[in-house]
């Protein structure tokens, strides 16, 4: 966990047990997952007397008054978006990236109430990520001079200490590293019925929304199973899927997470290799991609059409999965504490599909445009806006994991 001499805490015997579960599940958390696997999140411990006492204040004066009686009364931690590493090429990756914090979150939560720490009370606080008043860190700063600039905070938390932990610590340790992208082919048979109902709400629901039952639910899942509906899918795909290849700028930020081996991947703690995106491959094939996918080669191969043969082998693909799902906002325009909540939804219902055997493989491009997405709305009858869309299925082969940072870097006391 990131300390320094002036993070030292106020009350040095204070929280010597949440250390130990927060660094734990920080462990845990971290192989959430985020666009581009580029992990835009920060999480504050208030650990020091101001940051504490903020935390408390903004939770509502019931929060704050428990916080002057009883100075120890729970730990308080601060989600936040670190704007050093989110992508920034579209202005959809703005939502994307509060999903991505919303996961972390609300795998992190599951985690410490796996070991005793349980949320009982959460405030959103609606601010984007960018824009008057957080360019220079400004609205992290009622958390003290610890607060780093960079992190914009998303959500304020209270724990406390429960006599029952929520669900088994080991069983969900292993739940969250077996999840993964899994872009290959998926069994043909289609995925049971009865599988895809105990995925969808309503189910006790994800940690981040249980300490805040006034919000309500507010995420739609969709399972697209017919085959005229998949076939829609398809072909939105087919038309539109190039447009990540033949924009430049998207394309270059993508093309900045692309790792050139297994050893700068573990490097630099994020990003995908070329394996992780295509599967197994030799050495020829791999060489001829990464020549392929270069910015420079793909300006010019864009001319020739290239975009549109990988959009229509990702069309194939979808159109061969035997289901889809499809998770969206109740809102057609969604704050940031409701991009957060959506991606603790989408946290929940990953574990949930990885505990029954099955695994994902999104299909951004099809939400990254308005005018495609509101085609895909309307095509599958989806109320509000659309926010994540993936195939789903059993899989055929394996798919390595991808890299992570180490859990401690995006871990800070305040």
């Amino acid at each position: 966990m990131t300390s320094t001499s002036a993070s030292v805490s106020a009350h040095p015997q204070r929280g010597v047990a949440f250390e130990e579960a927060l660094r734990a599940a920080a462990e845990i958390a971290v192989h959430s997952p985020s666009s581009h696997n580029c992990q835009p999140w920060g999480v504050g411990w208030a650990n020091g007397t101001v940051a504490r006492r903020a935390a408390a204040a903004l939770l509502g004066p019931a929060a704050a008054r428990e916080h002057r009686v009883a100075q120890d009364d729970g730990e308080f931690l601060v989600l936040a978006l670190d704007r050093e590493r989110r992508l920034t090429a579209l202005p959809a990756h703005g939502v994307e990236m509060l999903i991505s914090c919303g996961a972390y979150g609300e795998i992190l939560l599951r985690s410490l109430a796996a070991q005793g720490w349980t949320a009982d009370r959460i405030r959103f606080l609606d601010l984007p990520p960018a824009g008057p008043g957080t360019a220079d860190g400004a609205a992290g700063r009622v958390f003290g001079d610890r607060w780093p600039r960079a992190w914009a905070p998303l959500c304020v938390v209270r724990l406390r200490r429960t006599p029952t932990p929520a669900e088994d610590l080991t069983e969900l340790r292993a739940t969250v590293r077996a999840r993964r992208t899994n872009r290959g082919p998926y069994e043909s048979a289609g995925v049971d019925p009865a599988v895809l109902a105990r995925l969808a709400p309503p189910r006790p629901g994800p940690a981040l929304l249980r300490a805040a039952p006034e919000h309500g639910p507010e995420v739609t899942v969709r399972h697209v199973v017919a085959d005229a509906e998949r076939a829609a899918v398809a072909d939105l795909v087919s038309r539109h899927g190039g447009r990540d290849f033949s924009h430049p700028l998207a394309w270059t930020e993508t093309h900045a997470f692309i790792r050139r081996d297994e050893a700068e991947a573990e490097a630099r703690g994020d990003g995908f290799t070329l394996g992780q995106l295509f599967g197994p491959m030799s050495p020829p094939r791999r060489l001829g991609l990464r020549i392929a996918l270069a910015p420079p080669t793909m300006r010019m191969l864009r001319h020739a059409g290239y975009h549109r043969i990988l959009a229509r082998q990702l069309a194939a693909m979808v159109r061969r999965s035997p289901a889809v799902v499809a998770l969206g906002f109740h809102e057609e325009a969604p704050g940031a504490g409701s991009a957060v909540r959506g991606g603790a939804v989408l946290a929940d219902y990953w574990l949930g599909a990885t505990r029954a055997g099955l695994v994902l493989h999104p299909v951004s491009v099809v939400l990254q445009h308005d005018d495609v997405r509101a085609e895909l709305e309307r095509r599958l009858g989806l109320p509000g806006r659309a926010f994540f869309m993936s195939r789903l299925g059993l899989p055929v082969t394996d798919f390595p994991p991808s890299h992570r940072r180490a859990a401690h870097r995006a871990v800070r006391r305040v």
